[in-house]
């Protein structure tokens, strides 16, 4: 089975309203797939974390009501996505981050998807356009 980390950009895709959201067909199509079992997916624990901070943005700018986040959140969480801690990424994170000029939080998920043999797939186009012809990323909207 192919695997595939997913960054929160793409997870927010799921939760937030498709009017506000682009890539949303590609994001429910990778959803489907993984729910049918014919693709694996893994995060780290950060995506939890960037998650829940695009709902809470959602629910400030009054995208969404917050009864409706946690529900979306929850129903997430629900979906049992492996999930890997941050905290043994991160030394390559940084190393990765200072190298290619990305941050540490974008350098998490790359470094999960190199040591786990996976690609990430981002809704972050600079991040994949400024990564994937080194590193196993892929832009959402080329799927």
């Amino acid at each position: 089975m192919t695997r595939f980390v997913v960054d929160a950009s793409v997870g927010a895709k799921w939760c937030l309203p498709a009017r506000d959201e682009d890539l949303v067909p590609q994001s429910v199509g990778l959803l489907r797939d993984f729910q049918q079992g014919v693709i694996g997916f893994l995060v780290p624990d950060l995506f939890w974390i960037e998650l829940a901070n695009a709902l809470w943005k959602a629910v400030r700018k009054k995208k969404l009501s917050l009864p409706n986040a946690r529900v979306a959140f929850s129903w997430t969480q629900g979906l049992s996505i492996p999930t890997f801690a941050t905290a043994p990424l991160l030394p390559d994170a940084l190393q990765l981050a200072a190298k290619r000029d990305r941050t540490v939080y974008d350098s998490v998920y790359v470094v999960l998807a190199v040591d786990s043999g996976a690609e990430l797939i981002t809704a972050d186009e600079r991040l994949a356009n400024a990564v994937a012809a080194y590193l196993p990323v892929k832009w959402l909207g080329a799927l």
